[in-house]
């Protein structure tokens, strides 16, 4: 099959012929129609991402038909179509899986990092791990739900009951999110790059309540906010752009670091918080709620092998939504 193949000496994927995977018992040989391109698979490429298995097909934002089951599969069936994210599959033993919280597995396998992803024409995947997806999406549409979707939902639970809620980054996952906060009845606060008139006419587009830089203070303050742009200051920023009380999540799978601030911006009973993976309720709970929602994303599709222009376009900030893969 066709590939494109992350390997250590090299910061640009490789498009190559490889063999095709094999699905285990438990598994399910997959036919890739779309994969979404993810800013963590920018920091595994940039090496912000350390250990990741190598060579590696990254890509964990997964749409694909179901052309083989190993024989202990029983809950898919050929032909069906499925999403797969980035928590491939978890040990069902530990601490954390044993108290309904295994997106803390102490022994987790992800997609496009410890196992071999999307970016390719087949993947295999643990079958439990595999989520049927909500008619009414195209391949493309429905590939930033895998991770965009679902851990941006993850993200907006932690944020709590916020009525006025900021985000921070406004990229794949914030304009997935902030349709499902306004299908909600919350005030959404946009928070771009300075000057970034492209961001800010796509968020207002999207119906922010709220528009402007991250260097900004929005009109009110914040009753919680989601970081997902991969910067460490704008967590002293969002702190003193929100109210006592007020939660702030730090979405990303990566930050950079977060600069010293002083105690009054903590005190009140605010409060950080990181995001960590997510847990298949997680899944069932977004996939159910999207469309009830009328989600809908907003994609630039490439072909597999453009794979490092996709990168390059999200690295510089150039998409509006998210960048998809088709092969």
């Amino acid at each position: 099959m066709r590939a494109m193949v992350f390997r250590q000496s090299s910061k640009h994927l490789e498009l190559a012929e490889v063999e095709s995977p094999i699905p285990r018992p438990a598994q399910a040989l997959l036919r890739i129609l779309a994969c979404g391109v993810c800013r963590t698979d920018l920091h595994i490429v940039d090496g912000e991402l350390s250990l990741p298995k190598l060579p590696l097909i990254p890509g964990h934002e997964i749409v694909a038909e179901v052309v083989q089951l190993g024989p202990q599969c029983q809950r898919l069936a050929v032909g069906q179509r499925v999403g797969v994210g980035w928590l491939g599959e978890t040990c069902g033993a530990c601490t954390y899986c044993l108290s309904d919280r295994e997106n803390l597995c102490d022994r987790p396998v992800f997609t496009g990092y410890t196992r071999d992803g999307g970016y390719a024409e087949f993947a295999v995947a643990d079958e439990r791990f595999c989520f049927p997806l909500p008619t009414g999406y195209t391949d493309a549409d429905a590939a930033p739900l895998m991770c965009a979707g679902l851990i941006g939902y993850r993200s907006l639970v932690m944020a709590g009951e916020a009525r006025r809620l900021g985000i921070y980054g406004f990229g794949a996952a914030a304009h997935l999110i902030s349709q499902i906060a306004q299908f909600q009845g919350r005030q959404l606060f946009a928070f771009t790059r300075p000057g970034d008139a492209q961001a800010q006419a796509f968020a207002r587009e999207l119906g922010a309540h709220w528009v402007g830089g991250s260097d900004e203070r929005p009109p009110e303050l914040l009753d919680a906010a989601i970081i997902y742009a991969p910067v460490g200051s704008l967590v002293p920023a969002a702190l003193s752009a929100s109210a006592k009380g007020a939660t702030i999540v730090c979405a990303g799978i990566h930050m950079s670091d977060i600069p010293q601030f002083s105690y009054d911006l903590l005190w009140g009973e605010r409060a950080i918080r990181s995001v960590a993976n997510l847990t298949r309720r997680d899944g069932a709970e977004f996939l159910a709620l999207a469309p009830q929602a009328a989600v809908r994303a907003t994609t630039t599709v490439y072909p597999l092998a453009e794979a490092n222009q996709a990168l390059a376009d999200l690295r510089s900030g150039r998409l509006s939504g998210a960048a998809v893969l088709v092969p």
